[in-house]
């Protein structure tokens, strides 16, 4: 049976302040992490994938290789969003956008980047509050992710890529080349699960059939209920051991 997106994970320094800020932004329900430990929050339906925040050290080098655009109904909307943001501890940067354009990019408390778009966004129409996870990735990348996930390509042009689950929801897009080099570990990346019986060692064959690299390491942060594995681009994804 094919994995489910379960959590798109940051890496955090503070993993429990970092819950708390996307909580406040999102509306979404934190669960467990006491401390600095990992955190997570829920979207408030029950359905689609969680927010999870793991403890992470490393410095940020350059531009996160995915962000949040976050979506808006109206320019109060917007406005109402991104006070919020920074009421929580956000901030305003500046990653080259131009004055004309009608989306606002900020920072999280950790420096990770996101959009909030502006009203009228129609490839954004059909999502949610998270429109979208848009990528610094490959059309390659693309279609392995549409192939590994069973999400139909919703986008497939100039090389750049989309897919969304066939429930609707948050799409996840891939903007083609220049892909730019990657450094270090993803501050961002997907977890992968199973459901309760499945054949997780043929679901990792799959995958790797499909593209995908086992780490030599092992297991997926010394945690031993997870496998670490690469996709086409080198990302970092994990996949959940069924319980």
């Amino acid at each position: 049976m094919t994995s489910q997106l379960f959590a798109i994970c940051f890496r955090a320094t503070r993993p429990s302040d970092l819950a708390r800020f996307w909580s406040g932004v999102l509306g979404w329900e934190v669960a467990g992490g006491p401390d600095d430990d990992a955190a997570a929050i829920l979207p408030p339906d029950g359905s689609g994938f969680r927010i999870r925040f793991l403890p992470g050290q490393e410095p940020k080098t350059g531009q996160n290789r995915a962000h949040f655009d976050l979506t808006s109904a109206s320019p109060e909307d917007q406005r109402r969003t991104v006070a919020r943001a920074l009421e929580h501890g956000g901030r305003h940067i500046d990653v080259g956008q131009r004055p004309e354009e009608g989306h606002v990019v900020l920072a999280d408390p950790d420096g990770n980047e996101f959009c909030v778009i502006e009203p009228g966004n129609k490839f954004l129409a059909d999502t949610g509050f998270i429109g979208a996870l848009a990528c610094d990735g490959t059309q390659e990348v693309g279609y392995f992710w549409s192939e590994a996930l069973r999400w139909p390509l919703v986008w497939d042009q100039d090389e750049e890529t989309a897919i969304q689950s066939p429930d609707g929801g948050t799409k996840i897009t891939w903007g083609g080349p220049p892909v730019a080099p990657k450094t270090g570990t993803n501050r961002l990346s997907f977890e992968l699960a199973l459901p309760s019986g499945a054949d997780y060692q043929a679901e990792v064959a799959r995958l790797v059939s499909l593209g995908a690299t086992r780490s030599e390491a092992g297991e997926g942060d010394g945690d031993e209920n997870r496998v670490l594995m690469f996709d086409p681009d080198g990302n970092e994804f994990f996949v959940q051991r069924p319980r």
